[in-house]
């Protein structure tokens, strides 16, 4: 079971990988020891992730430690409650993504992101992708709407186009 302090906890994780890559790591697999590597398991995460965001954020000052929280939070209320704490064994085949120009109701990339979207819900996340991404994070920006809240939407219309159309339309 994940400790009460499970959010300060992953903030001590975040510093430390912004920390290891400012100092020029590049490997996220040395970054963590094995009980680190255990506590993200626990919270349906891991350590390309976690790099992933500090990456980003330390590129192209996007996405926030806030954003990164409230991201990994809905993925660990989904890891615990939908999937029951298991993680997958199943990695996204990158290739059977929906294309970047593709569109549905007029809006480029939603098919794209919908589904990756539920892949970072499933855990099944392929090293090279990342859900909140530069291509991501300008559909959220052009659409007014949060990446977190994307992927909550995402889950409660269990990835209905449809619904998540007329969601972003309103």
């Amino acid at each position: 079971m994940v400790a009460y302090t499970w959010a300060q906890d992953f903030k001590q994780l975040y510093d430390k990988a912004l920390g290891l890559y400012t100092n020029g790591n590049r490997d996220c697999t040395t970054y963590f020891n094995e009980k680190e590597i255990s506590f993200l398991n626990d919270i349906g995460c891991n350590a390309q992730e976690l790099y992933d965001f500090v990456e980003d954020w330390c590129c192209y000052s996007e996405p926030d430690y806030g954003t990164t929280l409230l991201i990994t939070s809905i993925r660990r209320s989904y890891f615990r409650k939908i999937l029951c704490g298991k993680l997958s064994s199943k990695v996204a085949d990158i290739s059977k993504l929906p294309s970047k120009t593709e569109a549905y109701g007029g809006v480029v990339w939603l098919p794209r992101v919908i589904e990756k979207a539920r892949i970072k819900l499933e855990g099944e996340m392929h090293p090279d992708l990342m859900y909140g991404c530069g291509g991501d994070r300008k559909f959220f920006k052009d659409n007014h709407i949060d990446p977190a809240d994307f992927l909550q939407l995402v889950w409660d219309t269990n990835g209905d186009k449809d619904l998540i159309l007329k969601s972003i339309k309103h």
